[in-house]
């Protein structure tokens, strides 16, 4: 039986559900498949020193999470053209002796917006968080035809320099930076709101903005998913909004990880259900 050692680096990971959501994927396709936690706070090693372990260990690949999708760069030997081009990591496959960084998020955030909210007006878009899940999603969001993004951050500059790279990329005036006293103003006129921030995990309970922002007819997508139903998305769909909830992102960004890693072609909808199954449980 083909076997494969895999895990998840990260800061208090310790609820996540992607080790049964890949181990459930690999039975299915008889593969003898160890999916573990390396939680930066409970080992007490940074990013970089759990992958340079995880290689001395023989790991066949690492999923990267909030917050070393960005600090994970400087100990890889090389990038993907997304992982280049988003600055940000969210997979790293080990290739003999070379970890290579990737980046499913962005394809992950676009596959679950185009289920979960099709045809979804993204004229003007606001999206709250300029970290490494920030840059994927806005890039996604660009790339399905957002006319603009714009960045709000808790750090500006971080807000601006995403801004900056977006226009590099997709043009002149197709996304742009604010601060958070710009949100109501902001989102009186925008046709949703992305959130990519941890506000609404476990451990960072709560809202990433008054509540009164939230008006019926804004369209709410949120990449958090433990809870599925965030304090974020409970209050929007008591207003009437279309809401999109973390599980997707999730699924869709762990499936295409899982090709990486094994060389197998998921089944995203046996996917989906696994992860309602564990949701509920």
């Amino acid at each position: 039986m083909t076997s494969y050692l895999t895990g998840l680096i990260g800061s208090g990971i310790g609820p996540s559900l992607s080790p049964p959501l890949h181990e459930r994927e690999a039975a299915h396709h008889g593969l003898s498949y160890v999916y573990r936690l390396l939680d930066t706070d409970v080992l007490g090693q940074d990013v970089g020193e759990l992958v340079r372990t995880a290689r001395r260990f023989g790991y066949d690949g690492l999923n990267i999470t909030h917050p070393c999708k960005q600090a994970v760069i400087p100990h890889l030997d090389e990038l993907s053209e997304d992982a280049r081009m988003l600055g940000a990591v969210n997979t790293v496959v080990f290739d003999g002796e070379r970890a290579i960084g990737h980046n499913t998020d962005w394809t992950g955030f676009a596959e679950s917006f185009a289920r979960g909210l099709p045809d979804a007006p993204t004229r003007r878009v606001v999206q709250l968080g300029a970290g490494g899940a920030g840059a994927a999603v806005a890039h996604a969001l660009l790339t399905m035809g957002a006319d603009t993004v714009t960045v709000v951050d808790a750090d500006p500059a971080r807000a601006t320099a995403l801004a900056a790279e977006l226009e590099t990329r997709f043009g002149t005036g197709r996304a742009r930076p604010a601060v958070q006293a710009d949100l109501p103003e902001l989102l009186a006129r925008a046709d949703g709101l992305a959130h990519a921030t941890p506000t609404g995990m476990a451990r960072h309970p709560g809202l990433p903005l008054p509540a009164s922002l939230l008006r019926p007819g804004l369209w709410v997508a949120d990449i958090v998913y433990r809870p599925l139903e965030t304090e974020l998305l409970r209050q929007a769909r008591a207003l009437g909004c279309r809401t999109l909830d973390g599980g997707g992102m999730v699924v869709f960004q762990a499936a295409h990880a899982f090709r990486l890693f094994t060389g197998r072609v998921p089944d995203t909808e046996r996917m989906l259900t696994h992860l309602t199954d564990l949701v509920a449980a």
